[in-house]
């Protein structure tokens, strides 16, 4: 399995488990109010992960990773919306609620490695002198271009 597989196919599932809540919520404006909110944000993570994944440049990457946290945080709250208005039952929720939860600090986590990642990136392009402490002399990089 490819790093990242398993991050995705728990994305996809909870978008799966977001489509059925969905067709279980009240039919009353306000039931299919919430639960076109939560089909948008609680079914985006996962086609955001896969755009991540694919990203061209460490930058693309930080921010479908964002985007996929954002739609994250919005799911929780119209989770958090449907439970208080109790159009479905808690208990049917509390596991999706926790998931969600979960999900998010992985992709909050993600986020930050890849933006150190960058930035560790980014000092050694700018460090275009390497000081070698055996023969305590100073020498240039010659960075290849890509």
């Amino acid at each position: 399995m490819a790093k990242g597989d398993d991050i995705q196919e728990r994305l996809i599932d909870f978008g799966v488990r977001i489509l059925k809540v969905c067709a279980s919520l009240p039919r009353s404006k306000a039931g299919r109010h919430l639960g076109d909110q939560l089909l948008r944000s609680g079914t985006a993570p996962a086609a955001n992960y896969a755009e991540a994944r694919g990203s061209e440049s460490a930058q693309d990457f930080i921010h479908k990773l964002r985007i996929c946290s954002k739609e994250l945080n919005e799911s929780a709250v119209w989770l958090a919306m449907i439970t208080r208005a109790e159009m479905l039952p808690g208990h049917r929720l509390e596991e999706l609620q926790a998931e969600c939860t979960s999900l998010t600090k992985i992709i909050n986590a993600s986020i930050a490695t890849a933006k150190a990642n960058q930035q560790r990136a980014t000092r050694e392009e700018s460090a275009p002198y390497e000081f070698d402490v055996d023969n305590q002399q100073s020498a240039i990089i010659h960075q290849q271009s890509e």
